[in-house]
C-alpha cells in the first residue's frame, strides 16, 4: 500500500482561477465540505492575466444592450458552433455575477453617474466589458480569493493532481477500473510526498493547454491537466481543434515573445498598421461583419469620437479575423521587423489617457521592451491564447459524462463555439463556476466516495517512474520538440500534409515519453514536474491535431489552407474525442438544435 496523506471532502475543486474559486464558494454555500487544490500559490492563477474586462450586458453605457444582443454576439463570434444553451445562460446570468463581485468588494471603474464602467471590445455590438483599468482579472481573483479565505474553505497550494480516482465500478482502463468519481491523487510540489483526496464530486477548473505551443500568452500552469485528467477518467472532449491565437502578443524582445497585449488597447482607440504605415484592417472585413463594421477610416474615427452609430472600427473585429489579417500581412512581406504588426495608440490618445486607462500595458512595454507606448507604437503578433474545445459538459450543471465530474472555465468546451469573444472568458468563469459548484454540492448529498485502493498504487508507480530510469529522454528537450511541432505544423494556418506530419511526430514523442528520466530526488524537482506535465500535453496535442485534420473547413480559430471556406455541413456537428489505453478516438455528434424563439434573433429585419 502506497504511503500518502489522505483527506476527505464532499467537493474537491482542482484549480484556483476564477472558475475554481467561484465553484468552491458556491459549493461551500450549498453546505458541502469543500477544498481547492492548485499547482501554484493562491492568487497566482492565470486569470490574473485577463486584462480587458468582464463581458456582461448591464446596459450601463448603452441602454439598448441586453442579454439577447450579447447572446447573438457570442453565437456569431463562435460562428454558430456554440452550445446555444450555454451561450444563453452565460448572457442571461453574467450581469448578476458581476454585481455579486461588486457586493464582495471588487473595485470597478465607474461611469460619470457612478455605475460600473463598460468598455468596447472586439465582436461586441455595445460597450459591455466591466473593467478595472487593464487589470480586471487581478481584481476578480483578489475578490474571490478574499471571499474563499473569509469563508474558511481549505486550500492546498503548490499541489499537483496527476490522476482522478474512481470507485472501480466501470470498465477496465490504465491498470484500474473506471466508474463514478471518488476523488483525486497528487503530490506536494515542494516535498514530492503523495496526497489523496476522497470526494464524490470533483470540479475541474484547470484552464487551457497553451504550454504545448512555443509562442503563447499562457502561464506555466497551462499544460492541459484538466483535459487529460478528464479523458483518462473516461470523459469525452469536444472540438479540440479550435485554438484561439490572440492577435496581439508581444513579439519583441524574443525573451518576452507571446506575452499578451490586451485588446483594451484597440478598444480604447488603438489601430493596426503594417510596415508601410497602412491601416490594413479595412482590407480584411469579412462579409459576415460588413453591416456592423466601418469600411473607411473617416467613419471608423467618427465611431471612436462619438460612438453614436453602430458601425465599429475593423480593429474590433473578432480575434480570429484580426489574427488572420496580421498573419496575412506578415506573409505578404508587410510585417514589422520582428515579424508582427504595429499597434498604435500614441497617435490616437493623450499620454495621460493612456497611462490612466492602460497602466499595465504602459509599464509592461516600458520595463520589458523599453518602449514608451505614449510616444511610439508597439510591435505585436498572434500568440496561442485560448482553447475553445474542452470537456463535454451538460450546460445547466457543467456535468461531464463521468458521474461526479464537473468542468468550468477554459477546460470546458461548448460555450464559445469556434472562437471566443474577448471578455466572455471572465464572465464564463463566474457563471459556470457557480453552476458547477452548485451541481457538485447537490450530487455529493446523495453520493459517497469509495476509492479503489489499487488505483493509488498505480498512480504512485506512474508518478515516480521517471526516477527509475537512467539515461532516458530529457523532459526539457522533449518539451521543446513538442512546442516546435505544434507551433509549426498545427498553428494558425493548417493543412493536411503538415497535420499528418504532426501526428506522426506526436506518436514518436509519445513513445519517447515512456522513457523519460529525471535526476535527483522528489523534493521540488522541476524536471520531474515537467515529465508529469508532458503526458498531459502530449495527449491534448494529439487530440488537437487529430480533430483539426478531421475538420475539413475553416471556422473561427481553425483555419485550413486546403479548405479555406466555411462548410455549412460542418456547422451542424461537433467532433467528440475520447481516450482509452493511450488511443485517441473521435466521432461526429450533431450540434444541439436552437429553439425557434432564439433563432429569430438572427433573422434579418424585413
Amino acid at each position: 500500500m502506497t504511503e500518502l496523506e489522505r483527506h476527505s471532502y464532499d467537493v474537491l475543486v482542482i484549480g484556483a482561477g476564477g472558475a475554481g474559486l467561484r465553484a468552491a464558494i458556491a459549493a461551500h454555500e450549498s453546505g458541502a465540505r469543500t477544498a481547492v487544490v492548485c499547482k501554484s500559490l493562491l492568487g497566482k492563477a492565470h486569470t490574473v492575466m485577463a486584462e480587458g474586462g468582464i463581458a456582461a450586458a448591464m446596459g450601463n453605457v448603452w441602454q439598448d444592450d441586453n442579454w439577447k444582443v450579447h447572446f447573438r454576439d457570442t453565437m456569431r463570434g463562435g460562428k454558430m458552433l456554440n452550445n446555444w444553451r450555454m451561450a444563453q445562460l452565460h448572457a442571461q446570468e453574467a450581469p448578476a455575477r458581476v454585481w455579486e463581485l461588486e457586493e464582495w468588494g471588487a473595485l470597478f471603474d465607474r461611469t460619470k453617474d457612478g455605475l460600473i464602467s463598460q468598455r468596447d471590445f472586439g465582436g461586441h455590438r455595445y460597450a459591455r466589458l466591466a473593467h478595472v483599468g487593464d487589470r480586471t482579472g487581478l481584481e476578480m481573483i483578489r475578490t474571490l480569493q478574499q471571499r474563499v479565505v473569509a469563508l474558511g474553505i481549505d486550500v492546498y497550494m503548490e499541489c499537483t493532481i496527476t490522476r482522478l480516482l474512481t470507485d472501480g465500478t466501470g470498465e477496465e482502463a490504465h491498470g484500474a477500473r473506471r466508474g463514478n468519481i471518488a476523488g483525486a491523487f497528487g503530490y506536494w510540489r515542494e516535498t514530492g510526498r503523495f496526497i489523496a483526496f476522497e470526494a464524490p464530486s470533483v470540479v475541474l477548473a484547470t484552464g487551457g493547454i497553451g504550454k504545448s505551443f512555443k509562442v503563447t500568452s499562457n502561464s506555466w500552469e497551462y499544460s492541459g491537466d484538466g483535459h487529460a485528467l478528464a479523458a483518462r477518467a473516461g470523459a469525452t472532449l469536444l472540438n479540440m481543434e479550435f485554438i484561439q491565437f490572440h492577435p496581439t502578443g508581444m513579439v519583441w524582445p524574443p525573451s518576452v515573445r507571446g506575452i499578451l497585449v490586451t485588446e483594451s488597447v484597440r478598444g480604447d482607440g488603438g489601430i493596426l498598421k503594417n510596415k508601410d504605415g497602412k491601416r490594413f484592417m479595412f482590407d480584411y472585413i469579412p462579409d459576415f461583419f460588413k453591416a456592423d463594421t466601418a469600411d473607411n477610416e473617416a467613419e471608423a474615427d467618427r465611431w471612436y469620437e462619438d460612438k453614436k452609430n453602430n458601425r465599429r472600427p475593423p480593429e474590433l473585429l473578432p480575434r480570429d479575423e484580426v489574427a488572420r489579417a496580421i498573419n496575412a500581412e506578415v506573409k505578404a512581406g508587410r510585417g514589422s521587423p520582428a515579424g508582427g504588426a504595429y499597434l498604435d495608440i500614441a497617435s490616437r490618445r493623450s499620454p495621460e489617457y493612456i497611462r490612466k486607462r492602460l497602466p499595465s500595458m504602459y509599464h509592461q512595454f516600458k520595463e520589458l521592451a523599453d518602449v514608451d507606448i505614449t510616444k511610439e507604437p508597439m510591435e505585436v503578433g498572434p500568440t496561442c491564447h485560448y482553447i475553445m474545445g474542452g470537456v463535454e459538459v451538460e450546460p445547466d450543471t457543467a456535468a461531464a459524462t463521468v458521474p461526479g465530474l464537473y468542468a468550468a472555465g477554459e477546460v470546458a468546451g461548448g460555450m464559445h463555439g469556434s472562437n471566443r469573444l474577448g471578455g466572455n472568458s471572465l464572465s464564463d468563469l463566474i457563471v459556470f463556476g457557480k453552476r458547477a459548484g452548485d451541481a457538485a454540492a447537490e450530487y455529493a448529498k446523495s453520493h459517497t466516495a469509495r476509492i479503489a485502493d489499487d488505483q493509488l498504487d498505480v498512480a504512485a508507480k506512474e508518478a515516480v517512474a521517471p526516477f527509475e530510469r537512467e539515461g532516458g529522454e530529457n523532459p526539457y528537450a522533449l518539451h521543446q520538440e513538442l512546442q516546435n511541432t505544434m507551433n509549426t505544423l498545427v498553428g494558425i494556418i493548417r493543412d493536411a500534409d503538415e497535420m499528418s506530419a504532426a501526428l506522426e511526430k506526436l506518436q514518436e514523442l509519445k513513445a519517447r515519453a515512456k522513457n523519460l528520466s529525471v535526476e535527483g530526488n522528489r523534493q521540488f524537482n522541476p524536471g520531474w514536474h515537467l515529465a508529469i506535465d508532458l503526458r498531459n500535453m502530449l495527449l491534448c496535442s494529439e487530440m488537437v491535431a487529430k480533430a483539426a485534420l478531421e475538420r475539413k473547413e475553416s471556422r473561427g480559430g481553425h483555419t485550413r489552407n486546403d479548405y479555406p471556406k466555411t462548410d455549412p455541413e460542418w456547422g451542424t456537428k461537433n467532433i467528440i474525442l475520447s481516450e482509452k489505453d493511450g488511443v485517441v478516438a473521435l466521432v461526429h455528434k450533431p450540434l444541439p438544435v436552437m429553439p425557434d424563439d432564439l433563432k429569430e434573433l438572427f433573422e434579418e429585419p424585413k
